[in-house]
């Protein structure tokens, strides 16, 4: 009898538990659904609000679904200059990516939304973009992250026989060089009223009468090359120790942007803007080599070893140890953003393209150099 008991209160117990699980989950789904109306409540208040309808008009359907693809290129140039073994040289590393395709997807709501695209042709990459446009203001963050093992490496020196200079052009790296690039930027526009960023960049509304503004921006820029290991010790050697390093920039500014309607559904905007870079430092990482050491060794300089046993053996040997890391600042500069756009709409469906350019300098002893990185984006979208 107490068995069948304790067996009937287990059974009830168990269902009180999933009853109590599966209100729980209702509940949990219905506040989430109820968070995730008045999110998309207030942002159709946002896009509608204070516009003049006589020059922006707000889709009814509010997400957006877009194809994008993408086409970028990054350069990182050094140079830097020394001696060895009494032997004046001027080492010049510049790695150049191939153009690098990307496809990938955007998804959002009302202008604001996340991408992720992912590599199709040229080196090793991708990108992870986070942005919104919204009536009167916008932001956008883009990562990317790529490696190459290929850089062009030029040396104008008489240790380099002349014969050996084309090997040197096309070096392997076994280790490929690393680089990531954020770039964050946002707006404030001042004639929100008449003028939207947003149709120009993100299609999220329409401009119908050609309109200009007034806007103040902010840029945020961070950037890291990486090729710090052993087996890169002779490339770190050739720098002077210099094996890392990471750059920030930091720019405010005030300019003007411009949409153009030449006839219903195609848009041009143009944007320049004066920056003013408050922040601009550099942190580079110095390495120590044993380079120098197996430069004495018998087998450095001997011509009866083939290449392959001699590259096991070099590289075999071959360390490098962290020699501590300082930081430069390179003061305030006046930097220049300017940007160009085109779509057209027709209906539910829309097209677009626009670049950008970004230019990062820095400099260490001897070694100075920079990073350009620059990128154009197209896309086909559909409004649901």
């Amino acid at each position: 009898m107490t068995d069948k008991l304790n067996m009937l209160f287990t059974k009830q117990m168990v269902a009180t538990l999933a009853l109590l699980l599966v209100c729980t989950t209702a509940s949990a789904q219905f506040n989430v659904l109820k968070l995730a109306k008045k999110v998309t409540e207030f942002f159709d208040s946002m896009a509608v609000k204070g516009i003049d309808p006589r020059y922006i008009e707000v889709p009814e359907r509010p997400w957006q679904v877009v194809l994008r693809g993408n086409m970028n290129q990054s350069i990182v140039s050094m140079h830097t200059e020394g001696s060895i073994e009494g032997t004046d040289y001027s080492a010049q590393p510049y790695l150049k990516t191939r153009p690098s395709r990307y496809v990938g997807l955007w998804v959002a709501y009302r202008g604001h939304g996340v991408g992720f695209t992912r590599n199709v042709g040229g080196d090793k990459g991708s990108y992870l973009t986070v942005g919104a446009m919204a009536r009167a203001y916008g932001y956008n963050v883009r990562i990317h992250t790529f490696e190459s093992s290929t850089p062009r490496l030029d040396l104008d020196s008489d240790i380099v026989p002349e014969q050996h200079k084309e090997k040197w052009d096309a070096v392997q790296l076994i280790t490929p060089i690393k680089v990531r690039t954020v770039f964050a930027d946002g707006y404030y526009l001042f004639n929100n009223r008449h003028f939207s960023y947003a149709a120009a960049y993100k299609q999220s509304v329409l401009q119908k009468r050609s309109a200009g503004s007034l806007m103040a921006g902010a840029m945020f820029y961070y950037g890291r090359i990486d090729y710090a290991s052993h087996v890169n010790g002779d490339l770190i050697y050739l720098m002077h120790g210099l094996g890392r390093v990471k750059l920030w920039q930091g720019s405010i500014g005030v300019g003007y942007a411009y949409n153009w309607v030449p006839t219903r559904g195609l848009l041009l905007n143009a944007m320049v803007m004066p920056m003013f870079t408050f922040v601009n430092k550099i942190k580079v990482y110095g390495y120590g080599t044993n380079v120098e050491q197996l430069m004495d060794e018998p087998i450095f300089k001997d011509d009866n070893v083939d290449d392959e046993t001699w590259d096991k053996w070099f590289y075999g040997n071959l360390r490098i140890a962290p020699m501590g890391d300082r930081t430069f600042n390179s003061g305030m500069t006046v930097n220049l953003d300017a940007r160009v756009s085109v779509s057209y709409n027709f209906g539910r469906y829309f097209i677009g393209a626009f670049g950008q350019f970004t230019n990062m300098r820095y400099s260490h002893h001897s070694s100075h150099g920079y990073l350009n990185d620059w990128f154009i984006n197209t896309s086909f979208g559909l409004r649901l």
